[in-house]
């Protein structure tokens, strides 16, 4: 039987897979789910709530440890897994240390590579970082590449990757309808969990951690937020702070004292699926978080500088604002105080995919196997 293995580390990695994962089997193939670990914390609350639960776990974490020593660690303990099970395909998702360092363990046992979400590019090589680097290496290394947009196939074309590309829309859209459909039966529990919240009040969500904004960016982001709640205290301003503590700091700091802006603890997925979707607005600097937004009909300020998912921007759901104070307090006035530009943004529909992206994917390896197996 063909055998393939799913590699992922993190928890938007393993969201965006577990679709792909479910669409494999259905279609006969015998799947391998292999966690290394990379945000394992994380990600054992998402396996209960999607009943899933990886067949390998790979220990690569450690304290404190740089990119260099993650990388080695994930590719010696990668490289291992394959030499053992021999899959006939390793499928890998995004743009993570992970991602990168499994195709690269897969290409030195001459293992094809799938890689979900190719093509998605700023050209800047520190933004994202590391991640806009990951994604082009595991394109140079990829057999399969499944871009989620029109933009990520072009993308890959002017690269000249022009074989065995296909454009399947983004897998996380499937991942969202499917928590949006087991979270709407327990709406009750969430609303229990949220207890300090209001429901009968606008809610804004706030998320914001990336490499990149930490900082300057950070405290001017904090500063705006800041600002805009004691601008608008009838509405309630929700943080999920990351555990880094370079935001922590900053972000008690900054808002801990204001009355109407609520600092919690990171989010499982679930809990974060339902807030998202009692949100009124969404701040956040998350790639993931401007992919799922659009499915709940809700308008986007993205943190960033940049961002490789422009289809958001330039569909219209999302307004891309940088990290200076001024310029994120000005889109949030318009955005809030314009009804006809709620409106707008809110009525855009999700630009990054219709629900059958892993069942295209599946399909599209399982002839791919078949046809080097024949």
């Amino acid at each position: 039987m063909i055998k393939v293995a799913i590699i992922f580390g993190t928890r938007p990695e393993a969201i965006k897979l577990f679709p792909v994962y479910d669409s494999l089997k259905k279609v006969g193939l015998n799947v391998d789910l292999v966690s290394t670990g990379q945000h394992k914390e994380m990600l054992v609350s998402l396996f209960d709530f999607f009943s899933v639960k990886p067949d390998v776990e790979l220990e690569t974490m450690k304290k404190g440890q740089s990119l260099v020593e993650l990388s080695s660690r994930v590719l010696r303990a990668v490289e291992e897994y394959l030499i053992k099970k021999s899959p006939d395909i390793v499928v890998v998702q995004g743009d993570t240390t992970t991602c990168f360092m499994a195709s690269l363990a897969a290409f030195y046992q001459k293992i094809p590579v799938a890689h979900v979400e190719a093509g998605l590019r700023t050209y800047k090589k520190y933004s994202p970082f590391p991640e806009e680097i990951n994604r082009k290496m595991v394109g140079c290394l990829a057999d399969l590449h499944f871009a989620p947009t029109e933009r990520a196939l072009e993308a890959l074309k002017e690269e000249q990757i022009i074989k065995s590309v296909y454009n399947v829309g983004n897998t996380v859209v499937d991942a969202v309808l499917m928590a949006k459909s087991i979270v709407e039966k327990r709406e009750s529990d969430y609303t229990s969990y949220f207890k300090n919240l209001d429901f009968n009040k606008k809610i804004v969500l706030i998320t914001s951690h990336r490499r990149e904004n930490l900082g300057e960016g950070l405290i001017n982001i904090c500063n705006a937020v800041r600002e805009i709640a004691n601008k608008y205290p009838f509405i309630q301003f929700v943080y999920p702070v990351h555990y880094n503590p370079n935001v922590r700091e900053v972000v008690n700091e900054k808002l801990a004292s204001i009355e109407n802006v609520f600092l919690i603890e990171p989010l499982e997925y679930d809990k974060m699926v339902f807030l998202m979707s009692r949100s009124y607005i969404i701040l956040t600097d998350s790639g993931g978080i401007q992919e799922e937004a659009p499915t709940f009909g809700i308008p986007l300020i993205v943190l960033r500088e940049d961002t490789e998912r422009p289809e958001g921007v330039d569909r219209g759901c999302a307004m891309l604002v940088g990290t200076q104070k001024e310029r994120i307090i000005q889109v949030f006035d318009e955005i809030a105080r314009d009804a006809s530009v709620y409106e707008k943004m809110a009525g855009v529909s999700n630009p990054y995919g219709d629900g059958n992206s892993s069942e295209r994917i599946a399909n599209t390896i399982l002839d791919y196997v078949k046809g080097k197996n024949n």
